[in-house]
């Protein structure tokens, strides 16, 4: 038989290897651990949604909705879409089983999927952590949550992040102030590329998102949103900005920064980091507090955030971290035999340990080599020799200060009673 063609992964969908999923888990640990220390529990919602949930939240007329969703008819004749987003299946679980009751503060995480151009810090799949708050109206939770983030970033030791707000004022104001913007850019419609045109007649706050440099200018001079806020909507954004700076978090008011999604108002902010190229923006969020109603349920403030899990792991640089704390190695034939069960009654006294007992045979050499490179801290030795005294071998293979050689202490040998504790001092 002629032997098959390999199959290749879809283009923007990447396999996760195990030292990627190594260095993931401990962002998503640590991550976990900062939003439980400001009491939000996590949801779980499904990777495939009706279309309409998108086209209604994100806006019919926005790029994702028009160009990038995933979407397709099922055998039943439904509409379904794969998630571009994670703040609308939220919504829609919120309303689904009554979680709007009282204020809530939810997180999750999970794949995303949207057909863009696949670049660096762009994927087809890609992966979210976000934060949804509902039943909170005033600026001090959208504090909040730009100070979680900030607390996240200094956990994950990144410093290279900047912030930018901005206010996007109420939906009165922003339809004010779009009328106003829309008549300032007709003035100049020979000048915008075919994308600006197009949003000119459907979303035209997003041509000041426009990244063609031939813009810029036109964009810099045109009418501000800030301009356009009620007496209310500017008290809320002074009141966070002053938040801010009593926190000490620096930041930036970007009049141009609208966000790319229909649904958000007031208060909306991006950390930035220039050390990605031209994907520069690592977590945004913002306050949507007409979409609750908008999907069907009863008024309801609500304020969240969505950070690239891939874009921050670019920035972490973390090493993965070792597959064990201990490998054991056994030589002989009676040793070999005797290896697993001994390693199950290290587990069963150790439950924290991570420890690797070597398979498929090899001379001691052979098998040390395979302890070193697995990352762990100590080689547990095992020959049929010592196992007729009751006795192993424990080899520190990491000196205190990590790899250096010369700070390894010498082999020393325990009896197997004793190993656990032993064990416990070394690790």
């Amino acid at each position: 038989m002629a032997r098959q063609t390999p199959l290749r992964a879809i283009r923007g969908m990447h396999d996760l290897l195990p030292d990627e999923s190594a260095r993931w888990q401990q962002l998503e640990d640590c991550a976990r651990a900062v939003l439980e220390r400001y009491g939000y529990k996590e949801m779980r919602t499904p990777l495939v949604e009706q279309s309409e949930l998108f086209k209604r939240s994100i806006g019919e007329v926005t790029d994702i909705v028009e160009k990038e969703m995933y979407s397709f008819e099922d055998r039943g004749g439904d509409q379904l879409s794969l998630r571009p987003e994670g703040t609308a299946s939220c919504v829609r679980a919120a309303i689904e089983h009554g979680l709007l009751d009282q204020p809530r503060r939810i997180w999750y995480r999970g794949p995303m999927f949207r057909r863009e151009r696949p670049q660096r810090g762009r994927y087809r799949q890609f992966h979210q952590i976000g934060v949804e708050v509902f039943g909170l109206a005033g600026p001090d939770i959208d504090l909040e949550v730009i100070l979680l983030t900030r607390r996240l970033w200094s956990a994950l030791g990144l410093t290279q992040l900047r912030l930018e707000i901005n206010s996007l004022g109420d939906r009165a104001e922003r339809a004010a102030y779009r009328d106003q913007l829309v008549a300032y850019l007709r003035q100049y419609q020979d000048r915008l590329d075919d994308d600006s045109r197009r949003r000119l007649e459907t979303n035209p706050l997003r041509v000041l998102d426009s990244k063609n440099p031939d813009l810029a200018e036109l964009i810099a001079e045109a009418p501000s949103l800030t301009e356009a806020l009620g007496s209310e909507s500017r008290a809320h954004f002074e009141t966070l900005c002053a938040g801010l700076e009593q926190a000490g978090v620096a930041y930036q008011i970007n009049p141009r920064l609208v966000r790319g999604l229909d649904y958000y108002n007031r208060s909306v902010f991006e950390w930035i980091t220039d050390a990605l190229g031209a994907q520069g923006t690592v977590c945004a969020g913002g306050r949507y507090d007409g979409l609750v109603e908008q999907l069907g349920g009863r008024a309801t403030p609500a304020v969240g955030f969505a950070l690239g899990i891939e874009r921050l792991l670019e920035l972490s640089q973390m090493p993965p971290p070792p597959s064990a704390d201990a490998y054991l190695i056994a030589v002989g034939e009676q040793a070999t035999a005797a290896a697993i069960p001994i390693a199950e009654q290290i587990r069963d006294a150790l439950p924290q340990l991570r420890l690797l007992c070597h398979c498929g045979g090899g001379s001691f050499k052979s098998q040390f080599k395979r302890a070193d490179r697995s990352g762990a801290k100590v080689a547990l030795v095992l020959g049929d020799d010592e196992l007729a005294e009751q006795r192993i071998g424990i080899k520190p293979l990491r000196g205190a200060d990590g790899d250096d050689p010369q700070a390894k202490a010498e082999q020393i040998s325990v009896s197997i009673d004793a190993l656990a504790d032993r064990l416990r001092n070394f690790l």
